[in-house]
């Protein structure tokens, strides 16, 4: 095998697996370490650098990075990154100061962005600060897109979304509120050098069924109905409220028809529970706020009597799976579930209506854009797409991460530069956290407490009104003990083949038997076989030293196991084995004109 290229910045990348999982990259190692170091604003400050909003992020993220975190390879949870994000945003001094300002002087370049959501004030942050004059239209009277209108207020407190989109449009973006784009061609004439589109998926998906359309005022849409609730439209619900679908869209309606006045509220799942669209955390909090999950239950007719609704059928399902795994599912009986109200959360469509189809913007058969997965680009070369808007519904994340990509490729078109072979490359640094023969500028402590269980208001004062935050965040102590269940990840072990004297202390060390010295050899898979311990996860590469001088023999050692405790450099008598700072350098909009983007 050849040996290991440390040097490529994706080795490295990929070790940090929360970072790694992380749409937007995040460096979750490092907020962590300055929380734990009572360092709040740096905190909240790093974590800007890539996610734009962590306050927002810190309470409804669909935390990507925690499936991920080498902590739940050692037992059973893993550490709370995404409370922890929001800590450093609860806890951080007024930051106004301290924000990155655009430049004063222009470009010249004019840029239109569709809808004030994640993924366009992201764009919106990396191009004002690389000097664009960035115009936002959006046709609510207030920023947000469906942050604001689709996440009830008890999940994301009003405050924290104004604050987090003021910090982006204080940097000087031109507001158009109230303002429903009618033609992409209209606002390309009017000499903008692109248009980004970040418009969300905002048609809820129908239900045609029997009687649907018998009784419809009883009958909502889910994100309608959400933003319905949010303008007041919607103030009371009647007693009993049916939801069909289990996404996370599902689980923010029946809380909020709780909160309404519904009290016997029942959300319909086809399928079992492991098929569920729905954060595990989001039915949980759903079932302890007493919502009903029914499994395995297709909706069959609305049952209509006299012009009123009152029930829904349903077909109770028998699900099984060939050899091929391959699902099919068998019709035990029927059931009829009386119900005052039903709420359809099924999922979310795109509405592009105001987009001509002769403007050279492409769109597939399922009526969305065709758009390249790199650059946002359409087939329209000044027309980019991001978020939901780009390919359907994802979780805010994501769409920051669509932002930054987006940016870059704006900021090349305008600059008539190639969007896809001049994107700047990701960048690293290495640096030694040695501080001593034995001493590390980190905590490489295994801290064996178990993961914090996040505080909860009271049922009983919860559902006094809809802005009633329902977690409350972490104790101090519960803040001390979870940042140091961080495993440190980016603390990498960086080894050095010419100093090794393959003395075998670092594998005999080692908690994990993660290293082994053995002959070189080929396939990988023959390799994997040789290690001290069975190599299980075989997504993650492991490290190939270059030929020790001695017996020409190679270090090899297994990525997925490693606690990166440090305890192989402590015991190396010639610092073969080293703890290095990695530090990912993220490709932002302006990085090849000069100027960098936060």
């Amino acid at each position: 095998m050849a040996a290991t290229n440390v040097s490529d910045p994706q080795y490295y990348h990929r070790v940090v697996d929360c970072q790694w999982a992380c749409p937007a990259h995040t460096n979750v190692p490092g907020y962590i370490r300055l929380i734990a170091q009572g360092k709040y604003t740096e905190s909240y400050l790093l974590n800007r650098e890539s996610n734009v909003f962590p306050g927002i992020l810190g309470r409804v993220c669909d935390r990507p990075c925690e499936p991920a975190c080498r902590r739940g390879r050692v037992e059973e949870k893993p550490v709370a990154i995404c409370r922890l994000k929001r800590v450093a945003a609860d806890h951080r001094d007024d930051i106004t100061a301290l924000l990155p300002k655009a430049p004063e002087t222009k470009n010249g370049k004019r840029v239109a962005l569709i809808g004030a959501g994640p993924a366009s004030l992201t764009v919106a942050n990396d191009l004002l600060l690389a000097g664009y004059d960035v115009t936002i239209i959006e046709k609510n009277a207030q920023p947000g897109g469906l942050m604001r209108i689709n996440i009830p207020s008890f999940r994301l407190p009003a405050q924290v979304l104004d604050e987090e989109c003021a910090y982006v449009i204080d940097l000087g973006a031109n507001m158009q509120y109230g303002t429903q784009v009618t033609s992409l061609k209209g606002l390309l004439d009017e000499g903008y050098d692109a248009v980004f589109v970040g418009t969300g998926a905002p048609k809820g998906k129908e239900l045609d069924i029997p009687g649907r359309w018998d009784a419809p005022e009883q009958v909502f849409i889910g994100i309608d109905f959400l933003a319905n609730v949010h303008f007041k439209h919607i103030e009371k619900m009647e007693p009993r409220v049916i939801i069909i679908g289990v996404g996370n869209t599902a689980m923010d309606c029946c809380r909020t028809s709780k909160r309404l006045g519904a009290t016997d509220v029942k959300v319909i799942a086809r399928r079992g529970r492991k098929f569920f669209k729905a954060s595990p955390w989001e039915l949980e909090d759903a079932e302890e706020e007493q919502v009903e999950i029914i499994e395995n239950h297709a909706p069959k007719r609305m049952v209509v009597e006299n012009g009123k609704l009152v029930g829904m059928e349903f077909e109770v399902l028998q699900w099984t799976e060939d050899a091929n795994g391959k699902q099919s599912s068998t019709v035990l009986s029927t059931v009829i579930i009386p119900c005052d109200q039903v709420i359809l959360a099924i999922g979310q469509d795109n509405a592009f209506e105001y987009i001509e189809r002769d403007i050279g913007v492409e769109f597939d058969k399922k009526g969305m854009p065709v758009v390249d997965k790199t650059t946002h680009q359409s087939t329209h070369p000044k027309v980019f797409f991001g978020g939901d808007a780009a390919w359907g519904p994802e979780n805010i994340i994501w769409a920051v991460a669509h932002g930054h990509a987006a940016a870059i490729s704006i900021d090349l078109a305008c600059q008539q530069r190639d969007v896809v072979t001049d994107r700047p490359p990701q960048g690293m640094t290495l640096v030694s956290a040695k501080m001593g023969m034995h001493s590390w500028a980190y905590d490489n402590d295994y801290e064996s407490a178990k993961r914090a269980k996040m505080q909860h208001e009271e049922l009983t004062k919860r559902f006094k009104d809809l802005d009633t935050e329902v977690e409350l965040g972490f104790t101090a102590e519960q803040v001390a003990t979870e940042v140091g269940r961080c495993l440190n990840c980016d603390i990498q072990t960086h080894f050095t083949a010419s100093s090794c004297i393959e003395c075998d202390a670092c594998v005999d060390i080692c908690p994990t038997n993660c290293l082994t010295i053995t002959t070189n050899g080929t396939p990988i898979d023959e390799l994997r076989t040789r290690l001290s311990a069975p190599a299980l996860n075989l997504s993650q590469d492991i490290y190939v030293s270059d030929a020790l001088p001695q017996t020409k023999r190679i270090m090899v050692k297994d990525e997925d196991v490693c606690l990166h405790c440090g305890l192989c450099a402590e015991r190396c008598p010639t610092a073969a084995w080293d703890m290095r700072l990695f530090d990912l350098k993220k490709p932002m909009a302006g990085m090849l004109a000069g100027v960098a983007s936060i």
